[in-house]
């Protein structure tokens, strides 16, 4: 397959099911900036005071584990099709 086909497909894909896809996409992007900030909390050294934006990464972390673990599952349990 070309490349061009691979994402009409995608495409195609994303156009049937636009939830999933968004979630998705969401969440690749939120995994692109946890792992920039993870570096650049790094970068900064250690938690000093407040945390800022240690804590940020851990927040976002937490919401974005807590969204695939805890909500999607309910989402699906509560309007999936019988």
């Amino acid at each position: 397959m070309s490349l061009r086909t691979d994402l009409a497909a995608l495409w195609e894909t994303a156009r049937e099911r636009p939830v999933a896809a968004t979630l998705e996409f969401g969440s690749l992007a939120v995994c692109v900036a946890l792992f920039v900030g993870t570096f650049a909390a790094m970068a900064s050294g250690p938690p000093t005071g407040r945390g800022g934006l240690w804590l940020a990464v851990v927040v976002v972390g937490a919401a974005f584990v807590l969204l695939w673990t805890v909500a999607i599952p309910l989402y699906d349990r509560a309007f999936s099709e019988q």
